[in-house]
């Protein structure tokens, strides 16, 4: 590998890759949704669809079960790339690498937010209000809203990477090399070494881990888990 091309570690690339995937189909599959029971808004000549929203249901649903890895993930191992203590100071110095770089963690950690939050709003809607016309309910506006969002913070996402590290860094998220030590067959053994080293005693190992983002750990996983449990009691 070229000493210039920036090394991402193999388990980021593929919860980063699995998500975004899941993501991608979701968004793609949300605005057809939109096109084929809504429109209001604009809408372009797609086919109505009557699957498509339980096409986007699904795609939605992969992305829910995968996330809270990637956010587990991102809020400890890859806490770096998210919004620091001191990022606050060093946002001040506007122009400098320095900014740019706090730029990037600050996008980083929307992106997270603006994912949770269509999920959540996802979760909370009825799978026949579209379908039977009923589109005032503010659930669905919330979760248009979240998927507009999205899109912005996947957008900004995407262009402060590439002015941080260029196409090197974007490129560096989909090559397929890896090193020894990232090696799949090594997951297990480093999972279980990480989750005793945060975790000895489950949840009062959890909040003791002195994690910087524990704050943005816990309300990322508890808005996910109360989705489950809401869309669960509404059943019910």
């Amino acid at each position: 590998m070229r000493s210039t091309q920036p090394y991402q570690p193999l388990l980021l690339r593929f919860l980063h890759g699995l998500t975004g995937l899941c993501l991608i189909a979701a968004i793609l599959t949300a605005f057809w949704t939109y096109n084929s029971f809504d429109g209001r808004w604009g809408s372009i000549s797609l086919p109505k669809f009557q699957a498509i929203e339980g096409i986007h249901g699904t795609f939605g649903l992969w992305t829910l079960l995968i996330f809270p890895a990637f956010v587990v993930y991102a809020c400890r191992p890859g806490k770096r790339r998210l919004v620091q203590a001191s990022s606050l100071a060093s946002f001040t110095k506007t122009g400098q690498p320095i900014w740019w770089y706090t730029l990037n963690q600050i996008c980083n950690t929307l992106a997270l937010l603006a994912l949770t939050f269509a999920l959540f709003s996802g979760k909370m809607m009825d799978e026949k209000w579209l379908p039977e016309g009923e589109l005032t309910h503010g659930w669905y506006y919330a979760h248009l809203i979240s998927w507009v969002v999205m899109v912005a913070a996947i957008a900004f996402h995407l262009l402060i990477n590439a002015k941080v590290g260029g196409a090197p860094l974007l490129l560096s998220m989909v090559q397929w090399r890896y090193r020894t030590q990232d090696s799949p067959i090594r997951w297990p053994q480093q999972v279980a070494e990480w989750w005793g080293r945060y975790w000895p005693s489950p949840w009062l190992g959890w909040w003791q881990s002195r994690s910087d983002l524990i704050g943005l750990e816990a309300t990322l996983l508890g808005t996910i888990l109360a989705a489950w449990l809401i869309s669960i009691f509404k059943v019910v």
